[in-house]
This record gives C-alpha cells, sequence and structure tokens, in this order.
C-alpha cells in the first residue's frame, strides 16, 4: 500500500524535459525503487520522477542519509540479484555515500548510481550554491571502487550512458557503476520524446564460461584426489545452484569450507561441511584444509589469507574459480593476497558447477532438510551473553521461515544452521560501520510478500550509526527484526587495546577507555522508535529477551518492523579474537 503522501496530485504536461527522459529509461530498465536523499542537483528529474512518472515504476524510497541510499540498494541487490538505482546530490551527496559504495563495491553487487552536477557551463551557475556543488570530475570522489563512470554533456550521451551503466553494471564480475547527469541536460525543454535505448538490445552478456579443457582438467584432478576441499564464496541465492552444489561435494566426497562474510552457500549441518562458519577459520576448518591435497576456491573472499591460515601440504594442488582479476585495481586493497594456483578458471562459480554437474550427470535435486533445534537449555535468570542470544533467538524462530540479513563479528557461526540460500546474506563487503539497518531495509523490501521474514542482528555501534535508515523502512510498512546485540562498546577495538596493551605490558583494565559508548547510556529502542519502529527493551536477561522475541515476532508476523535493544556481555569468540588481533604480517 503506498502512502497519501506519496500520491502525486494529476499533472498535465505541456512540454517535455531532458529529466522526462531520463525518468521514462529509468522505467524501461523496470526499475521498481529509486532511493534518493532530495538534492537540487537533480531537481529537474525528481519532478520528472514525481509528475511525468507519477511516482510509480520507479517509485521513490526517500532516505534520510545518502549512505542509507546506498545501503538499501545494496541489500536488496543481495537477495534479488538485480540493481537499484540510487541517485546522489552533486558533490557532497557522493561524499556522503562513499563507504557505502565501498562496501557494495566489495561485495560485488550490481548498483545503478545517478549522480548530478551543478551546470558545467559556469555561465549557468547559481551564484554560491552551484558553485559549491559543481565539481571538475565528480566521479573522482569514487572511481576506485566502481566498475564505470561517465559524466554525459547531452541528452543523447546521458541516455547511452544510462542504458551502458546498466548493462556494465549487471555484467559479472559485477559491482557498482555512476553516471552524472548535468543540471542543465536535465531542465532543458525538448520538443518530443526522443529515441530511447532498447535494453532488450543491451542485456548483459553472459559471463566466461570453462572451456572444455578446463573442465576436462578439473575433473580429472576431482577423481584423483584424495581428500577435496572446496572453498565456497560469494555465489548466487538461486536454489537449483544451491542444489547442484550439493550434489557436486557429494559426489567427490569433498568437504566444504564456507564464512560468514558472504551468504548462505552450503547446508551447515551437512556431514561434508567442516567447521563453523566464520570470518576467520574455525580450528576444525582449519585441520581439514591441512588435510587437503586439493583445494577449489568457488570465488573465496581471500583464498591466499585462508590458506595461510592452515598448514597445508606442499604437494596440494589449488584451483581458484573466480571473476576477480576482471576487477583488481591499484587504489583499493579488497583484492587480498595473490593466491598461487594450478588451474584459474575465468568463470562464475554457479556457471562451473552447472557445467560440471552436467558432464557428470549427477541428480541435483535433492533438497536439504531443516534441522529441529532443540529448546534453547540457557537458565532464565542469566545475565545475556552473545552465545546465550544466538540459542533463544534459534530456537525462538524455529517455526517462521526467515532471512538472516546480518550477523555481527562476535557471532558464533556453530549456531548456523543454513539449508538454503536465502537463509543469510553475508555481511557487507567492505566492513564499513552504518550499513546494517540499511541493508537491513534494503533486503526487507526485496522479501516484502514472500513469506519470509527479515532478521539482523547487529552490534549497537553499527546500529546507533545508521538507525535512521529504518525510517525508510517503517513510512513503506515494511515488516522486519532487528535484534541489537548491544555491548555498550566499540568492541571490536576494545581486543586490539588489549593486545596492546599486553604486548607492551600496560594495564588491560584500561582497554575500554574511548571505546564504551556508556554515560550517558544510548536508547536503542527509543532509537528505533523515533523512525516509527516498535521498540523493545532493554533486555539483559535469557528470560527477558525469550519474553520480547516472542513479542517481537507476533508484530513482525502482522507486518510491523521491531527493534530488540538485548543488552549482552562483551566478549568474541575465540577464532575472530585471535584472528582480528593477529600481528600485522611482515
Amino acid at each position: 500500500m503506498i502512502r497519501e503522501t506519496d500520491c502525486p496530485a494529476p499533472c498535465e504536461l505541456n512540454t517535455l524535459y531532458g529529466s522526462d527522459a531520463l525518468a521514462e529509461m529509468l522505467r524501461r530498465l523496470d526499475m521498481p525503487y529509486v532511493a534518493l536523499n532530495p538534492g537540487s542537483s537533480f531537481r529537474g528529474l525528481h519532478d520528472s520522477l514525481v509528475n511525468y512518472l507519477g511516482n510509480q515504476d520507479p517509485h521513490i524510497l526517500l532516505c534520510l542519509h545518502e549512505e542509507h541510499a546506498v545501503s538499501i540498494a545494496h541489500g536488496w541487490a543481495k537477495i534479488t540479484g538485480k540493481p537499484l538505482a540510487v541517485v546522489l546530490h552533486a558533490n557532497v551527496g557522493l561524499m556522503h555515500a562513499a563507504m557505502a559504495i565501498y562496501n557494495a563495491w566489495c561485495d560485488r553487487v550490481p548498483m545503478l548510481i545517478l549522480g548530478a552536477t551543478g551546470p558545467v557551463d559556469a555561465a549557468k551557475r547559481r551564484p554560491w550554491i552551484d558553485w559549491l556543488h559543481t565539481s571538475r570530475d565528480q566521479a573522482a570522489v569514487v572511481r576506485p571502487y566502481i566498475k564505470w563512470d561517465d559524466q554525459p554533456a547531452s541528452l543523447a550521451a546521458s541516455l547511452s550512458s544510462l542504458m551502458r551503466a546498466m548493462t556494465i553494471t549487471t555484467s559479472a564480475p559485477m559491482a557498482p557503476t555512476y553516471v552524472c547527469f548535468d543540471v542543465t541536460v536535465q531542465e532543458s525543454a525538448i520538443d518530443t520524446m526522443p529515441t530511447l535505448p532498447d535494453p532488450a538490445r543491451h542485456a548483459a552478456p553472459d559471463a566466461p564460461a570453462a572451456s572444455a579443457a578446463q573442465i576436462d582438467a578439473l575433473v580429472a584432478m576431482l577423481a584423483e584426489a584424495e581428500a577435496p576441499v572446496f572453498l565456497v564464496g560469494r555465489v548466487s541465492r538461486d536454489g537449483t545452484d544451491w542444489v547442484r552444489r550439493v550434489a557436486l561435494a557429494e559426489h567427490f566426497a569433498a568437504r566444504v569450507i564456507t564464512d560468514i562474510k558472504t551468504g548462505a552457500a552450503f547446508p551447515t549441518r551437512h556431514p561434508l561441511h567442516a567447521g563453523a562458519p566464520g570470518f576467520f577459520l574455525s580450528a576444525d576448518a582449519a585441520e581439514v584444509l591441512s588435510g587437503a591435497d586439493l583445494v577449489v576456491c568457488f570465488d573465496w573472499v581471500d583464498p591466499a589469507g585462508t590458506l595461510s591460515q592452515s598448514t597445508l601440504r606442499d604437494s596440494a594442488r589449488v584451483v581458484n574459480v573466480t571473476l576477480e582479476p576482471l576487477l583488481t585495481n591499484g587504489w583499493s586493497m579488497d583484492h587480498q593476497d595473490v593466491v598461487a594456483s594450478d588451474l584459474t578458471i575465468l568463470t562464475e562459480p554457479d556457471t562451473l558447477v552447472s557445467a560440471l554437474c552436467e558432464r557428470l550427470r549427477l541428480d541435483s535435486t535433492t533438497q536439504t532438510p531443516r534441522s529441529s533445534p532443540a529448546p534453547h537449555g540457557q537458565e532464565a535468570e542469566a545475565v545475556l551473553s552473545l552465545d546465550a542470544l544466538a540459542h533463544v533467538l534459534r530456537a525462538g524462530m524455529v517455526n517462521d521461515a526467515h532471512t538472516l540479513v546480518r550477523l555481527p563479528l562476535g557471532w558464533d557461526g556453530r549456531h548456523c544452521d543454513f539449508t538454503g540460500p536465502l537463509d543469510y546474506l553475508g555481511y557487507d563487503g567492505g566492513a564499513g560501520i552504518s550499513s546494517g539497518p540499511g541493508m537491513v531495509v534494503g533486503a526487507a523490501l526485496a522479501l516484502k510478500g514472500s513469506g519470509r521474514m527479515p532478521v539482523a542482528v547487529l552490534g549497537d555501534g553499527d546500529f546507533i550509526m545508521g538507525a535512521t535508515a529504518l525510517w525508510t523502512g517503517t513510512h513503506h510498512q515494511v515488516p522486519m527484526l532487528i535484534v541489537v546485540a548491544n555491548n555498550r562498546s566499540y568492541f571490536n577495538d576494545e581486543i586490539h587495546q588489549e593486545r596492546v596493551a599486553r604486548v607492551r605490558d600496560r594495564p588491560v583494565v584500561n582497554k575500554h577507555i574511548g571505546q564504551a559508548i556508556d554515560e550517558p547510556d544510548i536508547d536503542i529502542a527509543g532509537l528505533a522508535r523515533a523512525q516509527g519502529v516498535h521498540g523493545l527493551g532493554p533486555v539483559s536477561t535469557v528470560a527477558e529477551f525469550e519474553s520480547a522475541l516472542a513479542e517481537a515476532l507476533t508484530m513482525v508476523r502482522a507486518g510491523k518492523a521491531v527493534v530488540i535493544d538485548a543488552r549482552i556481555l562483551r566478549g568474541y569468540v575465540k577464532e575472530m579474537a585471535e584472528g582480528m588481533t593477529a600481528e600485522h604480517q611482515g
């Protein structure tokens, strides 16, 4: 249901403008939404979205910060695999959004980002403000972490660039694109609607496929291997791709390792799954990896760093299946350390898995059953910890189909029970704090009406920075549940300070200074209520959290958005604490 305030009054169109053509092009690109925070540099386009298109297809998602607009599009893409349009105001809006764009780049998600600039012709600029909001090369702010950009100087060039940006962002490997429109092009009158590029004739090309020789070589390597291990990273949210991955692993009895940085990729309770998913290797996963004689990396994030966490034998062979080399640049180090491999296949992992299943004639129809967790087993009056929270949350949601949109850095992967590709969406790519709330809203929009409940466990620092993103979700009446694992600290940095203190023989007791978020305490539930969300808590015991969760789930099932302030003890799972504070290499 669209809010009354979002329904424009009827409009008689006597004159067409350049921005009307740009808006029509967005409709032709099948954009359901456009996320934006208003700005004068695209006032022409904004008018066209409202009065030419009637605020339909695409519908405007008003956001309270540019970073939220990008994070919402990021969450949408993680569910759908498709881009949303984002509009950013001039150089200042682009700078606000830069961190979120970097997250989307690192997470390899598609996104159509549109910018705008004050008149390129200096004679047409308004005093003061137009000069502040005009840049010589606006895209330079984000060029190292977008896939392509342009600043076209005419309407025909703008339409062409818009089409090209869409094709490029949806071509694997995916990443955001950016097109900056001159305000003069937007606001100039046009006689007739120009001929628009045909999206059907500009479809994204298929990604490169493995050659027959590469498939033959990999099949032979898998057949010879006695202890193959699959590192399964960035893969699709498609159910058929999921069962193919299971079938391939079962055929070769390959152990499978997954992580929390990327979305659910393989059933975590499957006998072939090794160790618990984590941001770093668990001890069990490291042991399995150390015994491998063949490691196949399926677009795994940081294969070199992961292999270094094991004692992989020198004779073990490594296969790297990824399109990463096509995006690697010299500015960002998100491509991680270089990995030595005996065979590198430039293709998407699921494309290769499909080809292997076809070649081997594997049955890929078996579905993964969900395990039934026992009662959470936590003492009712115990002070809540992140571990206890996880037990209670899993038990409480056992009867609700749900998607875990995000999990915090301290999460213990042993609580992960993933049986399908939409069970978990992964982290945010660039580990930029404040992305969580916006990504939840974007994912919740994509899941609306699907029967799946969007659920996220966010850290308090992430939530506080991004809380106003929730207003967009409540304005559009999107059901979702956020549990804030509130340890009242930027705790990740506390463990760094603890390590430094121990190395330097200084007081560990001081590690909280400059990290603890208290005195005054922040009202998390109050922040939620200020955005139109139902805020519950604070709760600090197992019994209190269990009660709040039951109440929250009832409200979410009824279509409401809910935030629970869960006060937890400070602490990280062992592998996370050790991985985050390990000594710098070299």
